[in-house]
């Protein structure tokens, strides 16, 4: 049988592959394909058919396919077996007779058997390449789950020592621009980059009309052609990273996940990013709108954020219309709050007049001020909200989408009350540079010294809450038989037997629970559990703090007095408000994780209930639908392809959550290997100080919550960020440090409270530092040191 005869995938997809290829115009061998062989009893005209092939080919290459290999749920890759270099037309039945029989080989059936694939064994005969060099490329990275990047392997000569593992390869990534972004190649590569931009181009040009990733195989010959032999779709690849992404608002705005990922860190599902993130982005909007420098909502667009492969991030160019403005807020200004640094790519926008920007300051001073009576409002409210329970999904939805609105005005409330501290803290941290620098010192100085006059403020609630949490620590610690009891049993097991006793303990827990229980890690995502219902990721926590109090004694450190000896009156009066800010930012932000937490539990129940009727496989996909398509869900109507999508949203979720960006792109941001800064001859890390003090100890670098739980008493946390959910670990710790964040982010002000040495905002500590390495911390000079790298 002719390629030009193949039209689907019954004779295997190999044979398919190359019909395709051919039929598109690629240089493909020439090549023919035996139907049903069987080495008992081959087609008539076979050896004529050689005879034919062998006058151009000097030798042929044998090779199977099978039904259902190279297919796109299943490879097959060397199940069966392929004979290479055959020369003669015995030499061709000797071939054919050994690929055959490897289908009954034990390995084969048993692949067979796990795929639930059966069918007959067709084989390839084609033209052996006379190689220079031959390798693979995917038009997808199956490692990372990136379509942007083209995957180039390459080897000297035949591909066939890269494919049975016998050779190393030239290995090369290539960006949608043609770009190399990485490669590990030779001494002597197999390829030039011309080659790899021709192979990729011809890949890409393979994936256009298919519609899909691919992976092919390809040879260069002697005379530098390149001959396509094989293009089958990538197997196990996860959904498109980027099917849910927003519009870029300009191709030459500023992104990035400073900031942003202090309130969101990690990859969200789309749930997440269309109930928090949308209300984040209409909180944002209506600030520039009462800044008076956009005239009304958008609600059709993302304009202060974007949601790029699974991420949301901050887009600094929109943000910079308050900049130009108001007055007393530059680029330079905005810029080192959001990133921690002066940000080059970022062009200001055209400044307003005098006359305008004094009415905007005016106006959003007010608005930020006025936070309080929109706090009161909004605990009117939130005693009238509870968890929506409608019992049909039609009601339940209806309920969901009615506490929209409040989430977005607690969100709001949020961002007013987070203006109103920041605005303190940079007006404290202003004058103290100045006057330190005045005095001699350095910028560093002054924020040091802004940093202690910080320290001290009462009620936070998240100093609060982890006083509360370590009470209950510490008398479970002061019983012997009820510490042993909660250490042996089963976190979840410790946990839930806790909040069920009746006892002293037991009601002191049941109390942290009903004011904290909706906290916990990453707890603005709608999907994630709360600590209320997740008994098990509190239950470890609490049993690390509960074996460092038992092992060392420790309570928590007592919260700090603020600093009053010496300090002006102005000075103090400004520190005092930037203390009241940051107490009230704490406090709505917990009304702002309560909605999210109740929404939470609201859509799960509206998971289980579509989930029950049919309209989804299992409770869990509900959040990978955008809120726009969950009305399709409620009712009989068709739901087309609408499941097949959220499921491959939910594989693509795990690749979303490796990926790392700079902390600044242009345009649509773009996934990049996060590359390590270097430290200073001597070092030194260089970060902003937070919390003053100086600490030394070994180093446990944690990127996530889980990693965080091998944390041991006295040791130096070194993490990407820390939020609400990390707080508990921070009573084991002797300091903190972390790539991003300011003065008043979560980790600086909990770190604060209690007398944590802290540096943020180093920019990449997490890649400088390894586990076991000993430092000095010294959060007066926002330096770390590194003492003794770990062996």
């Amino acid at each position: 049988m002719e390629l030009s005869d193949i039209v689907d995938a019954r004779y295997g997809g190999k044979a398919l592959g190359l019909a395709e290829l051919a039929a598109a115009g690629f240089a493909v061998p020439a090549a023919f394909v035996i139907a049903d062989a069987d080495a008992a009893g081959l087609p008539d005209g076979l050896e004529a058919r050689h005879a034919r092939l062998a006058d151009s080919a000097r030798t042929v290459a044998v090779r199977s396919s099978a039904a259902g290999e190279d297919g796109a749920e299943n490879s097959f890759a060397g199940q069966y077996a392929s004979v290479l270099g055959v020369a003669g037309y015995d030499g061709l039945l000797a071939a054919i007779g050994h690929c055959v029989a490897s289908a009954s080989s034990e390995r084969a059936t048993a692949y067979r058997s796990a795929a639930g694939v059966s069918g007959a064994m067709h084989l390839v005969v084609q033209e052996m390449v006379d190689a220079r060099a031959a390798g693979v490329v995917f038009t997808a990275d199956p490692a990372s789950g990136r379509r942007d990047l083209c995957v180039v392997d390459a080897v000297p000569g035949l591909g066939e020592s890269l494919v049975d593992g016998s050779a190393s390869s030239d290995h090369y990534e290539v960006d949608r621009a043609g770009r190399i972004v990485d490669r590990q190649t030779a001494q002597s590569p197999a390829l030039t980059d011309a080659e790899v931009a021709a192979v990729v181009a011809g890949a890409r040009a393979a994936e256009a009309r298919w519609g899909r990733p691919l992976d092919l195989e390809w040879a260069i010959d002697r005379t530098g052609e390149i001959r396509w032999l094989q293009a089958r779709p990538i197997t196990a690849l996860p959904g498109d990273l980027n099917a849910m992404d927003s519009l870029v608002a300009g191709e030459d705005h500023v992104y990035t996940r400073c900031n942003i990922g202090e309130m969101m860190p990690g990859a969200f599902c789309p749930l997440t990013a269309s109930v928090s993130g949308q209300a984040i982005e209409y909180a944002m909007q209506l600030v520039q709108i009462a800044g008076g420098v956009q005239d009304a909502y958008r609600e059709d667009r993302w304009l202060q954020l974007g949601y790029f492969s699974g991420h949301l991030f901050l887009n600094m160019t929109e943000g910079t219309a308050l900049s130009s403005g108001i007055l007393g807020n530059s680029l330079e200004q905005y810029s080192l709050s959001i990133a921690g640094r002066v940000v080059p790519e970022l062009v200001p926008k055209p400044p307003k007049p005098f006359a305008r920007r004094l009415v905007n300051t005016v106006r959003l001073t007010a608005f930020a001020l006025s936070a309080g009576r929109a706090i009161r409002r909004l605990d009117r409210d939130l005693a009238r909200f509870a968890t929506p329970s409608a019992g049909s999904p039609a009601g339940l939805l209806a309920e969901l989408d009615a506490a929209i609105e409040l989430y977005n005005e607690a969100t709001l409330t949020h961002v007013r009350s987070s203006a109103r501290s920041a605005v303190a803290a940079n007006m404290l941290e202003q004058t103290m540079v100045r006057e330190a620098v005045k005095a001699g010192g350095s910028q560093d100085d002054g924020r040091s010294r802004a940093s202690a006059l910080l320290a001290g403020a009462t009620e936070v609630e998240s100093a609060v809450m982890l006083a509360q949490l370590d009470d209950v620590v510490g008398r479970l610690a002061a019983d012997p038989s009820e510490a042993s009891a909660f250490l042996t049993a089963d976190p979840a097991e410790a946990v839930t037997r806790l909040a069920g006793d009746g006892g002293p303990i037991g009601r002191t827990f049941q109390e942290f629970l009903a004011r904290h229980g909706h906290r916990g890690y990453r707890e603005l995502c709608v999907r994630d559990p709360s600590w209320g219902d997740d008994p098990d990721g509190l239950g470890t926590i609490m049993q690390a703090m509960l074996r460092a109090r038992r092992d060392t004694g420790d309570a928590v450190r007592p919260a700090r007095e603020p600093v009053r000896e010496g300090v002006p009156g102005a000075v103090r009066v400004m520190a005092g408000l930037a203390r009241a800010g940051a107490r009230g930012r704490e406090a709505t932000k917990s009304r702002m994780v309560l909605v999210a937490h109740r929404l939470g539990r609201g859509y799960r129940l509206l998971g289980e209930q579509l989930a029950a009727a049919g309209r989804l496989p299992d409770a869990d996909l509900v959040f990978f639908l955008d809120r726009s398509e969950l009305p399709a869900l409620v009712g009989d109507g068709d739901l087309g392809d609408l499941v097949e999508q959220a499921e491959s949203r939910r594989a693509a979720l795990a690749f979303q959550a490796r990926l790392e960006f700079p902390d600044v792109c242009v345009g649509r941001p773009v996934p990049a290997r996060p590359q390590a800064p270097e430290a200073s001859a001597d070092g030194v890390i260089t970060g902003r100080p937070a919390c003053g003090g100086v600490a030394e100890g070994v180093v446990r670098v944690a990127t996530t919550i889980a990693q965080a739980r091998d944390l041991r008493p006295g040791e130096i946390l070194v993490a990407p960020v820390t939020d609400v959910g990390w707080t508990p670990y921070f009573t084991l710790i002797a300091a903190l440090v972390t790539d991003v964040g300011s003065s008043v982010s979560h980790g600086a002000v909990v770190a604060r409270e209690y007398g944590l040495p802290c540096v943020v905002n180093t920019q990449g500590a997490t890649l400088m530092l390894r586990t076991g390495d000993r430092v000095r911390v010294d959060g007066d000079r926002g330096t770390v040191t590194l003492l003794a790298p770990v062996p």
